[in-house]
């Protein structure tokens, strides 16, 4: 008999398939079982349409089998009306035997009531069960709903003897091409990228996705005074961009100033993207900017390329407070992963 975790565990790697096109909503993945054998299987694909539980039951061919059927779900069924009716409502009027579910839902708006929801259906109710990992899967999701900010991640590239740029603060390019490849994929998973001042005069980086499919990040930018040219990509209104300043607040196409207080702190930035919904935010330079982040210690992860190169001197590298979780080679670079604990 395959056991409840193997099932549960198909879950997860369904949910994976909705990675970058479902925020600010949960990643989730859904399993149908009867009599130890999958009838049908269902994920969260795009923000505004069906859950998992949806696709799921829709694609069981004989309805007749739900009612005598375990459901594997990564997340606790949501239990109010917002882009689509109740996943747990859908599972009730199914008349679903069984309901395994990795993670309760933190969210207020189920926070629970979906559990209940089920038991009160007299449907058998196991939590619980690979939580570890469906947390970790949606650690942007948990971050903006318990912590209230986005998802942090800080990225950059650095040579050998541990510099990010030369003293003229030129950089390119550090990593080699199949790290700048990764790069891209990154930028499509996550809902927005950021950068300074000097990393947008220096570089002028169009910060979209190019060497990878999928969708352009919201592009952000730092810039107090408002020092920087027009002319620059990120100014060119081919994807939505905000720059944070503290003298005007305008919206000029899909550019948009925002105002921030003379004083103001990376939580005000962050707060700010919370509110607009964004559940996630790479942190792409330079250097100042990142240990901003770093000495605030609003960051929940460091993606670290090394390459081989070396400058002799120039502009230091951040140094990450946290042991590395995760090395991996990539041809002559060495990515290290960092988790702020």
């Amino acid at each position: 008999m395959i056991s409840d975790a193997l099932y549960m565990q198909r879950a997860l790697e369904l949910a994976d398939f909705g990675r970058g096109k479902v925020s600010p909503n949960p990643m989730v993945g859904c399993v149908i079982v009867h009599e130890d054998r999958i009838i049908g299987e269902g994920y969260h694909q795009h923000y505004g349409q069906a859950h998992a539980e949806v696709n799921a039951v829709n694609s069981v061919k004989n309805q007749d089998l739900l009612a005598e059927a375990t459901i594997y779900v990564t997340l606790e069924p949501c239990a109010h009306f917002g882009k689509t009716p109740p996943c747990a409502n859908l599972l009730v009027e199914n008349k679903v035997k069984r309901v395994v579910i990795a993670a309760f839902d933190s969210n207020p708006l189920v926070g629970g009531k979906g559990i209940q929801i089920l038991k009160d259906a007299g449907i058998d109710v196991q939590t619980g069960l690979l939580e570890k990992e469906a947390r970790f899967q949606n650690k942007r999701f948990f971050t903006q709903i318990e912590k209230k900010r986005p998802y942090v991640i800080l990225k950059w590239a650095q040579s050998a003897d541990g510099y990010v740029a030369r003293q003229d603060y030129s950089s390119k390019w550090i990593s080699n091409a199949s790290s700048r490849q990764l790069v891209h994929k990154w930028r499509a998973e996550e809902d927005a990228i950021m950068v300074g001042k000097n990393t947008a005069k220096y570089d002028n980086p169009a910060l979209n996705v190019r060497d990878w499919v999928g969708k352009n990040p919201l592009r952000i930018v730092i810039d107090s005074k408002l020092e920087l040219s027009p002319t620059l990509k990120l100014f060119d209104e081919a994807v939505p961009t905000i720059c944070f300043n503290t003298l005007k607040a305008e919206i000029r196409g899909t550019l948009e100033f925002v105002r921030l207080s003379p004083d103001f702190q990376i939580v005000d930035i962050l707060e700010e993207l919370h509110q607009r919904q964004i559940q996630s935010v790479i942190i792409e330079g330079g250097s100042y900017l990142l240990n901003r982040f770093l000495a605030s210690e609003l960051w929940d992860e460091a993606r670290v390329f090394t390459s081989r190169n070396k400058f002799g001197s120039g502009i230091a590298a951040p140094i990450p407070p946290a042991p590395v979780s995760e090395t991996i080679e990539i041809l002559e670079d060495t990515l290290r992963i960092y988790h702020h604990v």
